[in-house]
């Protein structure tokens, strides 16, 4: 399933950028486990070279008073007040796949930026951080395995 996405990189000094700035679309691929319990809230986001939150790419699970436990996400991101403009969706099954392609300016490649998969399951331990990868041309298409909840996570440039 391919949702657009709008990005929400409010937070990102690259939208300083000028109206000309390229851009390249993001697919991003998150198959989950089958850990044997509730759907899974997840947030997708970018960091900057120094750790600080930069954007929110996707928030899968619908219900706010469930974000508290996506906590690297809602502890870096609770300043910005429109993280979730266009960009969440239902939570994710067990076993099931998110796939989300969002537009990405071309500066936030190779730059120092960072993707990250907060999750979160009831009745299960939280996994601040699931996935940290760095945004580079040469990650693109290559799958990593997550901490609890994520089997795979890769995604694509194009």
């Amino acid at each position: 399933m391919k949702k657009p996405v709008l990005t929400a990189l409010a937070a990102a000094a690259v939208l300083a950028l000028p109206a000309l700035a390229q851009s390249r679309e993001l697919t991003l691929s998150t198959q989950l486990k089958n850990y044997g319990g509730d759907g899974a809230y997840l947030a997708v986001y970018l960091t900057d070279a120094k750790g600080a939150y930069a954007g929110t790419l996707w928030v899968a699970g619908g219900k706010a008073k469930y974000y508290k436990h996506l906590a690297d996400w809602n502890r870096l991101s609770a300043g910005d007040a429109k993280r979730l403009q266009g960009v969440t969706g239902a939570s994710v099954g067990a076993g099931r796949t998110l796939k989300v392609t969002a537009d990405l300016a071309d500066a936030l490649i190779d730059a120092g930026y960072e993707i990250h998969v907060d999750a979160a399951v009831e009745d299960m331990r939280d996994s601040p951080s699931e996935i940290r990868v760095p945004l580079t041309a040469a990650g693109a298409g290559k799958a990593q395995a997550g901490k609890a909840y994520v089997q795979s996570f890769s995604y694509q440039l194009k």
